[in-house]
């Protein structure tokens, strides 16, 4: 009698994005690392649309950010919506990376890609500050870099979706940084956990407690699908998204009691 096959199981479905039904949040080692290693509770989860596209901009910080699945992962938990999150695209050069990062619902940083999500009622998750977030001295700690020259809020003009601010504290706390280095022209962060645990650190975060907090939409009042938008208007209203968000986020810290309760 021949042995009996093991069962196998049924492949997750994937969307047109490439992403895997339930994201790779659905693995229960990354359910606890966001329950009890950073403990992440939220606050105004009710801003986040039930229904509909808009887009949601976040805060950008770590050696290896967080906050993007961070975000993910309460959004799909607590609104039971799939968020899309833009990446660079020089992660895609990286077949296991790109193929793992398409699966948990990134897609590549491009104009065209958040036009079509939001066309189709999702919700995008932007980072404005880019690589500065992550990358910035530590004297910038908890300091919002420049948002650029406001092409979020163009694509969601564009798009005639709200803008909904979502600011993290917690995460620079994480991977600390202790100082910056250049290399080849770039820069590149030393954090605690790389000296105390040697290329290990660059995976290994502290257990700080992240907390959550969303800010009301913002709306916008000029029609979408222009062909062109004003460069001014635009730097405007991102520099007023980006001084919303650094003022919630010194109230944020001046509450908690410390990194490790929050």
């Amino acid at each position: 009698m021949s042995p009996t096959a093991p069962k196998s199981t049924p492949p997750r479905a994937l969307d047109q994005w490439g992403r895997s039904e339930g994201g790779v949040f659905s693995n229960a080692l990354y359910r606890a690392a966001y329950r009890d290693w950073f403990r992440v509770s939220w606050e105004g989860m009710e801003h986040v649309p039930a229904s509909g596209g808009a887009l949601l901009v976040s805060n950008h910080a770590g050696l290896i950010p967080v906050d993007g699945s961070i975000v993910q992962q309460g959004v799909e938990e607590e609104r039971g919506r799939a968020v899309y999150a833009l990446a660079h695209h020089g992660f895609w050069r990286f077949p296991f990376m790109g193929r793992l990062l398409s699966r948990s619902g990134a897609v590549v940083g491009h104009p065209s890609n958040a036009q079509r999500l939001l066309a189709d009622g999702q919700l995008v998750l932007v980072f404005p500050e880019g690589e500065k977030g992550p990358v910035k001295a530590a004297s910038e700690r908890y300091r919002l870099q420049r948002f650029g020259r406001g092409g979020f809020v163009e694509t969601a003009m564009r798009a005639g979706v709200p803008i909904v601010p979502i600011v993290l504290s917690g995460t620079e706390d994480t991977t600390p940084t202790v100082t910056t280095v250049s290399v080849a022209g770039q820069t590149v962060p030393i954090t605690l956990n790389s000296l105390l645990l040697g290329p290990l650190g660059a995976f290994a975060h502290f257990p700080a407690k992240i907390s959550v907090e969303v800010l009301p939409p913002v709306h916008f009042d000029e029609a979408p699908g222009l062909a062109s938008y004003s460069r001014s208007l635009l730097m405007s209203r991102s520099e007023e998204i980006r001084s919303d968000m650094q003022r919630t986020l010194d109230s944020m810290l001046g509450r908690r009691e410390s990194v490790w309760k929050g």
